[in-house]
């Protein structure tokens, strides 16, 4: 399946992946500080084992940043 992940295509074997095992595969460092947007919307922390990415879905990972 490809599937769109912060703008570039990726290609991966499965069919369908849950949101927690795509956070690993991308190898992101902190999931707990990412924020995930499939196909526009916002995704729930509780959701992410059972939401799964098809092909053809377009995923964000948005980082919050502190400042001051």
């Amino acid at each position: 399946m490809n599937v769109k992940v912060n703008g570039k295509e990726q290609a991966f074997d499965q069919d369908s992946i849950p949101v927690s095992e795509l956070l690993t595969l991308c190898e992101v460092s902190q999931p707990d500080m990412v924020s995930v947007q499939l196909n526009g919307g916002f995704v729930q922390k509780e959701e992410y084992p059972t939401t799964n990415i098809k092909d053809g879905d377009e995923v964000d990972f948005l980082y919050f940043m502190g400042g001051g």
